[in-house]
Parts: C-alpha cells; structure tokens; sequence
C-alpha cells in the first residue's frame, strides 16, 4: 500500500500497529487525539476526533487502507460510546465512501457476542448478544461495516478482538486470548487476501479451551500459531481457578 492509515495509535492495540505494521505500507499515517512523539520517517500524524467529521475525513483522505483501533475502547456513559462508536463510525465510513473506499479492519469485540453461555460454540452467523452499552456500540459498527459493503463495496473485516495482551491474566483469558503476533498476522492476511469481503473473524489464538469458530473465514488463510495453553500452569499457581459457573471460568 501507499498509505495505511491507523486509528487509535496512541494507546493499546493501536500502539502495537503503529509499532508492528511499518512494512504494510510506504506511510503510515496515525490518529490521535493527541500529541504523537516522536514521529519516525515513515510515519505522518493526523491529530483529531472521531466525533468530528470534518477531521476524519482528512485522516482517511488518501489512504489504501485503515486499520480502525480509535473509539471508546471499554464500558462508559452513552454520551461518551456515542461520540466515539457511533458517530465516529459513521464518520469513518462515510469518508471511505467519499475517498476511494479504502479496505478496512474493524476492532470489534467479544463483547458483541457476550451473552452466550460458555457451553456454546459460536461461528460468525449467531445473532449479536451484547453485553454493555459497549458491545452494542460494536454491534452498531457491525452493521454498519456490512451496510456500507452490500451498498457501496467498501470491504472490512470485523476482528471480534477476545483479549489481546502479552499474557493471559486469568483462566477465562485461557479461552478469549490472542496474542499479539497472532494478531498481527490475522491483519497481514487479511491485507494480502485478493477478494475480502465483509467478513466477521474471532480473534483469538489457537488456545486449547475456545467458544469461538472461525470456519466461515478460512478462505482468508489465517492459521494462529501460539496457544494460552503455556500459560496455565503459572496462571494456577498465581490463583485459584474459579467455580464452573463463574463467568471468569474456562
């Protein structure tokens, strides 16, 4: 690509995609609210808010793709989801619409889905069940993403992020984790892909105890490598593992 375009890049999974995306493109272009220092090279900075839509549509201008990490990344008040989640996505949108339809990577969540009983395996055709004014927001993203693929063809994938850190930090983590090679690899296929689409992919590594299938995504080739199951052991020395019918429980 000649640009790709990083929203969020400040902070989380953002930061790891300004940190590991730099061969994707010629330019990296990041959005923050904020000041970003210091800006290497290959990098360009584009400071503004997804409320405005004024200042999206200059960060997408220009860009051969985006990979969307900005918004309201946990559970808040409405006002604050909706800013960032809901107008920032149509903002989004609509300037892909307006500037040559840039492919997209949508940070969803589990979240959209979190309302299934851990008994249940789930593929990317159950209905949404959220669990937080947040996961409905991701819903509406969702939606959105699909709308603008079957009016306008802007391809997205829709990652269902489970819980993208170093390490899993308790046992339900053993099931929800991605790591953050895997992901980054998933974000390179999905690239590289000739045909997209407007898929929804469970974003999670290849761990042993999983809720989520991903057979309707594997045209995309994304194989994950790495596997919470390392962590176990010292995640049940650190703590006790808890009851079956805890929600934090595999």
């Amino acid at each position: 690509m000649k640009r790709l375009l990083i929203t969020g890049a400040n902070r989380g999974l953002g930061a790891v995609c300004r940190e590991r995306l730099s061969h994707l493109a010629e330019t990296i272009r990041i959005s923050a609210r904020k000041s970003l220092d210091p800006v290497l090279p290959h990098e360009e900075v584009v400071l503004g808010d997804l409320s405005d839509q004024d200042a999206v549509e200059e960060m997408v201008k220009g860009c051969d793709g985006i990979v969307h990490m900005g918004g309201q990344s946990v559970e808040a008040t409405w006002d604050t989801i909706r800013a960032s989640n809901i107008d920032g996505m149509y903002h989004l949108y609509e300037a892909a619409r307006k500037h040559g339809q840039p492919r997209i990577i949508f940070a969803s969540s589990n979240h959209a889905i979190g309302f299934y009983k851990q008994s249940e395996r789930i593929d990317a055709n159950v209905p949404t069940r959220p669990d937080s004014l947040y996961g409905v927001s991701k819903v509406f993203g969702e939606a959105i993403a699909r709308m603008y693929y079957d009016k306008f063809g802007i391809e997205t994938a829709t990652i269902r992020i489970g819980s993208c850190f170093p390490e899993p930090v308790d046992h339900r983590m053993l099931s929800t984790w991605i790591s953050y090679d895997d992901f980054i690899r998933l974000i390179e296929r999905i690239f590289a892909v000739p045909r997209l689409g407007c898929p929804i992919i469970y974003g999670a590594s290849a761990n042993q105890a999983t809720w989520w299938d991903n057979r309707e995504t594997a045209y995309i080739g994304w194989q994950p490598e790495d596997s919470s199951e390392i962590f176990r052991e010292q995640l049940d020395a650190r703590m006790s593992p808890p009851p079956a019918d805890d929600p934090r429980a595999l």
